[in-house]
């Protein structure tokens, strides 16, 4: 049984929502509702953090770019965020005019630029931060939601397409865009990341984590509780990390699809976001305010 510690980083109504390791190796994750980015170093544990200049902001997905600067989706004011943490300077990347296109998920790509999904209008956009040009590849059906993003090895881009119970895959160099439907009726995948040989994903309406194999083969793990509503995952030594959302539990999956899960110690945590830390422990974020330590 691994060891569970909680640590208060904001007020229960604030929202710690996902998590990065930075370029630093301090944790940077979101208050997805204090429009704030915060930072814990997990040797001193000294907690900092960054309110934006419009706290209504949402940020939701953090991840650390080719540039060694944070980066992230403000889900609410529409824009993509980008913190240096050297130097403190915060900055916004987004079209020229307004617009209500939901970014959410968010990955560095191969060559500095950023790959984002927006949920609202139906489409995956590779940002360069160099010029700040924008280019759109639009889902191939209506309604689709692309939800969180991932890179990996294979060269590829891959996505959740939450409405269209489907993982979607561009190439990064020929911007290719494809669409696996899964074989589970209604599974809404959700959180996506990539392994050395797989894609793996949760899918929260149906209890269960996939994996796409470099392969093409598609297979399904059932979780213990089918009605946990798994929503993140990342991977860690041995396998792949990933929160049950609706039964306040993380759970670890082996490679070869072993599954336990672990019970967090304050009931209805709200688990969302997790990252393996440089500490060799596993970081999850927790809606009420508080950050847990899991050490396997």
């Amino acid at each position: 049984m691994p060891s569970i510690q909680e640590i208060r980083v904001a007020e229960p109504d604030a929202g710690p929502y996902a998590i990065t390791v930075g370029p630093d190796g301090a944790l940077w994750f979101t208050l997805i509702h204090a429009g704030t980015i915060g930072r814990l170093d997990p040797k001193t544990a000294e907690l900092t953090g960054r309110t934006l200049e419009n706290p209504a902001a949402g940020p939701a997905i953090i991840t650390t770019g080719r540039d060694g600067a944070l980066w992230f989706t403000e889900s609410k004011s529409h824009r993509i965020g980008r913190l240096d943490p050297k130097a403190g300077v915060l900055e916004s990347y987004g079209p020229d005019e307004d617009t209500e296109d939901g970014p959410f998920g968010i990955t560095a790509g191969f060559d500095g630029e950023l790959w984002y999904t927006e949920m609202a209008a139906n489409r995956v956009v590779r940002l360069d931060p160099a010029s700040g040009e924008l280019t759109n590849f639009p889902l191939p059906l209506a309604g689709a939601m692309p939800s969180m993003i991932t890179t990996a090895a294979d060269g590829g881009v891959w996505f959740t397409a939450n409405q269209a119970n489907s993982v979607g895959r561009i190439d990064a160099k020929s911007g290719e865009l494809k669409l696996m439907e899964l074989p589970t009726a209604n599974a809404a995948p959700v959180g996506i990341a990539a392994g050395p040989d797989a894609i793996w994903f949760v899918e929260i309406g149906a209890g269960q984590i996939g994996r796409i194999g470099f392969d093409g083969g598609l297979t399904e793990y059932p979780l213990p509780d089918r009605g946990s509503r798994p929503h993140a995952i990342a991977p860690g030594p041995e396998g792949m990390w990933f929160t049950e959302w609706g039964a306040n539990r993380v759970g670890h999956i082996t490679p070869a699809g072993e599954i336990e899960v672990y019970a967090l110690p304050t009931p209805d945590s709200e688990p969302h976001g997790l990252v393996y830390g440089p500490d060799n422990a596993v970081w999850v974020a927790l809606e009420t305010g508080v950050l847990a330590r899991i050490t396997p």
